[in-house]
């Protein structure tokens, strides 16, 4: 009796591959979010895996290559864990009725018309006779064109040349460096150039982070940058991207972040005097 109550109390394994990829993932403390961060699939899909429709996923070929990621994420036998997704997906085909349509030699609702062939013919010689026009325009001497310039308008003499004076230097802002969520749970992580930990947390829509003046090489580590507002000295600077991704090892000085906001001046060359 007593053998009988253990074996039924002794907890089972999870069955299929989604449910033991989760229970491998709580079982080392990671959220969706971390995993989704440092694998760079979208926590939709991880959601999804782990409810096993693999089915459900983009195709199979995401499927099978999401699930080796995450393994080895996980620490787990990648090959096991993508032989057994190929297996469900064949599993759920055959359950479906799923069948890949073939192509039979000889079948004559296959065979492409003459009709198309002649249309096929057709746009072939419109593209050689395009490209052939577009090459001569290409290379004919552009001696029979009209100047674009009237030749006797030429500069004074009297005029001196002058070249385009540069823009008066403006004083970069100074101050503290600020990032502020803009939407809820965003994981984020600061520290210094020797990779002492500053600040590692899910941040809260609308909360701020201000990065300590005396730290000695500031970099940032996270998996959503779009989500994350910057201002150097009161002034909003634009984001590290504008789409959610990894980003590690990024500078957030007010000096780098400002060299990031600031355009390449092009040199504009003088006109060369006349005689």
């Amino acid at each position: 009796m007593t053998d009988t109550t253990e074996t039924e109390m002794e907890p089972q394994a999870p069955q299929g591959v989604g449910p033991q990829l989760r229970a491998a993932r709580e079982e080392r403390g990671l959220t969706l979010q971390q995993v989704a961060a440092e694998t760079r699939i979208p926590q939709r899909h991880l959601a999804t895996m782990e409810a096993g429709g693999f089915a459900a996923l983009p195709g199979r070929t995401y499927a099978v290559g999401f699930s080796r990621t995450y393994a080895k994420l996980l620490g787990l036998d990648q090959e096991d864990v993508a032989a057994r997704v190929r297996a469900e997906l064949d599993a759920q085909e055959v359950h479906s009725g799923a069948r890949a349509a073939s192509f039979e030699p000889g079948d004559p609702a296959r065979v492409p018309s003459a009709r198309l062939g002649w249309i096929a013919l057709a746009a072939l010689v419109l593209l050689v006779i395009g490209g052939f026009a577009f090459m001569r325009a290409l290379f004919i001497p552009a001696a029979e064109l009209p100047p674009l310039v009237n030749p006797e308008a030429t500069p004074s003499a009297s005029a001196p040349a002058t070249a385009p004076s540069a823009a008066a230097a403006t004083p970069k802002p100074a101050g503290p460096v600020v990032f502020t969520a803009l939407e809820d749970s965003i994981w984020v992580k600061f520290y210094d150039a020797e990779g002492r930990q500053l600040m590692q947390k899910l941040m809260a829509k609308g909360e701020s982070y201000t990065v300590p003046a005396d730290a000695a090489g500031p970099q940032i580590w996270t998996g959503r940058p779009d989500a994350l507002a910057i201002t150097v000295g009161g002034r909003p600077v634009p984001k590290l991207a504008e789409d959610d991704m990894v980003m590690r090892d990024v500078p957030v000085t007010a000096a780098a972040l400002l060299a990031r906001s600031e355009p390449v001046a092009t040199p504009t060359p003088a006109p060369s005097p006349t005689a």
